[in-house]
């Protein structure tokens, strides 16, 4: 029999955005410096749970397998069982449900699920013919041979390449994630004016809930090993509006492209954790839980179009529990581009993308604004990819809390061609 499993506690660290360089925080780093305080507020010891499990693309050489570390750093205890999981912009989300089926199941009471990620430090690579020269470098014999060898150097074997900027073009398609927005937004007549109306709204929502104090409790200080504190998400742009948006050029598909810089995720640092339990595990340790996991779906699609995998994960996750979108009081979907945010609106009105490629009766329905994405979301905070979709369920929880409501849904696209959903009931 399938154990009901709640979600106890959480916390992030504020998005950093990254400018110039790695920034002040590693990958490890980051799901120290809010799992410390996190930690420290429980009424048990750090050593009662069963397991860590913990999101995260950027890996870096110095972190390998970054869940362990990020265990053993926070006092866990050294027979602490914990692993990485990596499904691109999915992977904060798959550690919760990966925590949320083994404690179903019976395998375990208590998990710490989370996710981090430290875009700045993201490597520069050498090309493959810069590789294979210091290879034949290295690999050759005597003064006269390596000689030879140096002198086969060609300045453009020197030339880095941005690791992100691979890491974010689908290999398939050889598409970058824009793209793929430019696309559903093709798709769905998406204009560029309501796209920058989109993004500043994210900026105007996120702006607000800093200034009442929405974000308390979920958002800890980090502090930098020079003593400098960063406490706030600090990539929003409160002067932001559709008029100024609407002066940046496209980046992706110049020059009648709709993507732009102002209407797109921002490349930054962060990490997150929730903490997931039990019913036995509520009783041992008197805990008071925020929320109920109901029950969650991945799904996948062609990855040129990768934008819609919120309307591809979300509508069988409602069809399977006799829901529609109607019944969604308050939803948290990740704003990887405005115009792809736009693009699933659309498509879960579009009476035709319904019926022939959802399998409904016709349109799934309009999603009011009011209860989509309330504090702002990827465009105004940042998207740390291996850390959004943990922290989308997080502040889910949260805001439903806060609003008083009780059932709602995160969801999320992945690059690659896949989309994650989960539901989520206030208790």
């Amino acid at each position: 029999m399938a154990r009901p499993v709640f979600i106890v506690d959480g916390s992030r660290t504020p998005f950093l955005k990254a400018r110039s360089g790695p920034g002040p925080f590693t990958p490890v780093d980051l799901a120290v410096q809010c799992g410390r305080p996190l930690l420290a507020r429980q009424p048990f010891s750090p050593t009662s749970f069963d397991q860590v499990i913990l999101g995260c693309v950027n890996v870096i050489a110095d972190e390998m397998n970054p869940a362990r570390v990020a265990a053993l750093r926070l006092g866990m205890g050294e027979d602490m069982v914990a692993f990485t999981v990596q499904i691109n912009c999915g992977s904060g989300m798959q550690s919760i449900d990966t925590a949320y089926r083994y404690i179903r199941e019976g395998h375990a009471d208590m998990v710490l699920a989370g996710g981090t990620e430290a875009l700045s430090h993201a490597p520069l690579v050498w090309p493959n013919s810069g590789v294979r020269w210091f290879a034949g470098l290295a690999t050759a014999k005597g003064v006269a041979a390596k000689l030879a060898a140096a002198f086969k150097l060609r300045p453009r074997y020197l030339k880095p390449i941005i690791g992100l900027e691979r890491g974010l073009t689908d290999p398939i398609t050889d598409l970058n994630m824009g793209q793929t927005a430019e696309v559903v937004g093709h798709l769905f007549g998406i204009t560029r004016a309501q796209s920058d109306a989109y993004a500043a709204e994210s900026h105007r929502r996120l702006t607000h809930a800093q200034a009442e104090g929405f974000l308390k409790g979920e958002v800890e200080t980090a502090f930098s090993r020079d003593g400098k504190f960063f406490d706030h998400d600090d990539g929003v742009r409160p002067d932001s509006t559709a008029e100024t948006l609407a002066k940046l050029r496209p980046v992706f598909e110049r020059p009648w492209g709709q993507v732009t810089a102002g209407n797109s995720s921002q490349i930054t640092d962060g990490a997150s954790w929730v903490i997931l339990a039990s019913d036995a595990a509520v009783a041992k340790h008197k805990l008071t839980p925020k929320a109920v996991i109901v029950d969650s779906h991945w799904a996948a699609l062609d990855p040129s179009i990768m934008g819609l995998g919120p309307v591809m994960s979300a509508t069988p996750l409602l069809q399977r529990n006799d829901l529609t979108v109607k019944d969604v009081e308050t939803w948290e979907l990740n704003e990887a581009f405005a115009t792809q945010v736009l693009g699933c609106l659309a498509a879960w009105n579009d009476d035709k993308f319904c019926r022939d490629i959802l399998g409904l009766d016709g349109a799934a329905g309009e999603i009011d604004r009011d209860k989509l994405n309330v504090d702002g979301g990827a465009i105004s905070l940042g998207h740390p990819v291996g850390t959004s979709g943990n922290r989308i369920v997080l502040h889910l929880v949260n805001a439903m809390k806060r609003l008083g409501t009780r059932r709602g849904v995160a969801t999320e696209c992945i690059g690659g061609g896949l989309g994650g959903a989960m539901l989520i009931e206030v208790v």
